[in-house]
């Protein structure tokens, strides 16, 4: 696996809301860090990690590779996404560095824009260690 093939698969495993799609991705060991403080180890944490992508719609995710080696590689993403439920509202509005949006009840959930960089760290035609650094806020019109 390379950083190519690795961003294609990242792309459809978010895009089709697939656990399973982002799983195969990994090591059996492979850790994810979502952020510089959080770690998802193994498939059941991977897996139950992604689940946070069923409460989106409309996904699409853009990305361009920075740089590759036969080891690892890096890569500029970008996702937009309608916020499908309260549930992922207040998962988002509670993250660090985010704030709630000024909502009244009954207005509609916002769609959130996603930008941030990737690095990989590949072995045995797998992903070891992935580590994403992020920003979020709500799409303005």
């Amino acid at each position: 696996m390379n950083i190519e093939q690795f961003m294609q698969g990242y792309k459809a495993a978010w895009e089709q809301r697939d656990e399973s799609l982002f799983v195969a991705l990994f090591a059996e060991d492979g850790e994810y860090h979502n952020t510089p403080f959080a770690v998802q180890r193994g498939a059941t944490e991977l897996a139950a990690y992604w689940q946070r992508v069923k409460l989106q719609e409309d996904v699409h995710v853009a990305y361009e590779v920075l740089a590759s080696t036969a080891t690892g590689g890096i890569a500029h993403w970008h996702v937009s996404y309608q916020v499908a439920s309260e549930e992922l509202f207040q998962i988002w509005a509670q993250s660090t560095g985010t704030h709630l949006v000024a909502r009244n009840p009954g207005d509609p959930l916002p769609r959130m824009v996603l930008d941030g960089v990737l690095k990989a760290e590949f072995e045995g035609g797998v992903c070891q260690r992935c580590q994403i650094w992020w920003h979020s806020q709500p799409q303005t019109t």
